[in-house]
């Protein structure tokens, strides 16, 4: 998982999202934490964040910025300037983001539990090819799928 993190030196993420991603700005990478989970921090840490909000009062972490409302064409030219990958989290931020034809890649991880609700992965109304171009069978049923957006 870090490893494909590790090109994304920007992250785009809704509020909530950013309030469950914000412990890593302050995980105490000198006591009971694991490799895996020092290295994702420094990852984390490194690469710069824009939180999408109309309710989020302020932003906590270092090298983040707030915006009230997403605006397509900002994230375009975010995205064409961008020296490394540009990550979007979150699946209202995403759909806009899809809709307006700026996502590449979608990566999905399916987990093998049944809620019964909740918010899609994928947005309603937003029609797009989309190729497989990797996956990956976890041993605890996870399963990973990366596909390329085509149009």
């Amino acid at each position: 998982m870090n490893d494909l993190e590790r090109p994304i030196g920007t992250y785009l993420y809704g509020r909530r999202l950013y309030e469950v991603m914000r412990v890593w700005e302050t995980l105490d990478t000198d006591g009971d934490v694991t490799d895996v989970e020092r290295d994702y921090a420094q990852l984390w840490w490194a690469a710069d964040k824009v939180v999408y909000s109309s309710t989020l009062p302020e932003v906590t972490t270092t090298r983040t910025r707030l915006e009230r409302s997403f605006d397509a064409d900002a994230v375009r030219t975010l995205k064409d300037a961008a020296t490394s990958d540009v990550g979007i989290g979150g699946p209202g931020l995403a759909a806009h983001a899809l809709a307006a034809g700026l996502v590449d890649d979608i990566r999905l991880y399916l987990n093998p539990v049944v809620v019964g609700g909740g918010t899609a992965a994928l947005p309603d109304g937003v029609r797009a090819g989309l190729a497989l171009v990797d996956e990956h069978r976890f041993g605890n049923g996870v399963v990973y799928l990366a596909y390329r957006v085509d149009g």
